[in-house]
C-alpha cells in the first residue's frame, strides 16, 4: 500500500487544501484528474505518471513510488490576469517547505525549486476560466542513478540533500499547509487592491 494513500494522508492535513483527497496508482497525469465539479482544495496524487510533463512541453520523469506528484484544484477569487504568478507562490511556498526540513531550498524563476542550482521540484500551472490547477512534481526519495541523465538543469532529490529517504505523506502534508498560506496571503494581498 502506497504512503501517500488516503490513510495516510488525511489524518496529517492541516488545513483545507487537500479536502477532498483522491489517491491514484499510476495516471497519465494529475492535472487530468481534477474536474470542474472538483472544489477548490481538492487535492489529486499518484505514485507514477506515465504522461507527466513540465512547462514548454518538457517531460517530467519519475520512478515510481519515489517522487511526489499531485495536482491542487485553485479557484482564485482575483482577476484572472493575475494568475500566473500564483507559479511563484507556488514554487515559493514549497521551498519554504523544503527549509523546514533542512533543505536550503530556494525558488528559480518562475517555476522551479533548486538545491544550490539543482532541479528538485518543478510546478506547471495551468488555468482556464474559473480555475486553475497547480501540478507539483517533488524528487523525493530517488538515488542519483534514479534522477533523469537528460535533463535542462541537473536534479537532485530530497533524499540526496538529507542523505536519508523521506516519508513522503507527512511531506506532502508539509507541502500543502505551506501552499495554503501561501494562497491565502496571495488573495489577502490582492483583495486590499
Amino acid at each position: 500500500m502506497s504512503d501517500l494513500a488516503p490513510h495516510s494522508v488525511v489524518p496529517l492535513l492541516r488545513g483545507r487544501f487537500g479536502t477532498p483527497y483522491r489517491f491514484v496508482a499510476e495516471c497519465p497525469s494529475t492535472q487530468r484528474l481534477l474536474g470542474d465539479d472538483d472544489a477548490e482544495g481538492t487535492v489529486v496524487a499518484t505514485d507514477h505518471q506515465t504522461e507527466g510533463r513540465g512547462r514548454l512541453g518538457r517531460v517530467w520523469e519519475d520512478v515510481p513510488g519515489r517522487a511526489l506528484l499531485f495536482s491542487l484544484l485553485l479557484r482564485p477569487p482575483v482577476p484572472m490576469p493575475l494568475w500566473p504568478e500564483l507559479s511563484l507562490v507556488a514554487g515559493e511556498a514549497v521551498a519554504r517547505a523544503l527549509r523546514e526540513i533542512g533543505i536550503d531550498a530556494s525558488l528559480r524563476h518562475p517555476n522551479d525549486v533548486v538545491v544550490a542550482g539543482r532541479k528538485v521540484v518543478g510546478v506547471l500551472l495551468e488555468a482556464s476560466p474559473g480555475r486553475v490547477v497547480l501540478g507539483v512534481g517533488v524528487n523525493v526519495n530517488q538515488t542519483a542513478d534514479e534522477l533523469p541523465v537528460k535533463t535542462v538543469k541537473p536534479p537532485t532529490s530530497v533524499r540526496l540533500e538529507l542523505g536519508r529517504e523521506v516519508d513522503r505523506a507527512p511531506l506532502l502534508a508539509l507541502l500543502l499547509a505551506e501552499l495554503e498560506n501561501g494562497y491565502a496571503a496571495w488573495c489577502r494581498e490582492h483583495a486590499r487592491g
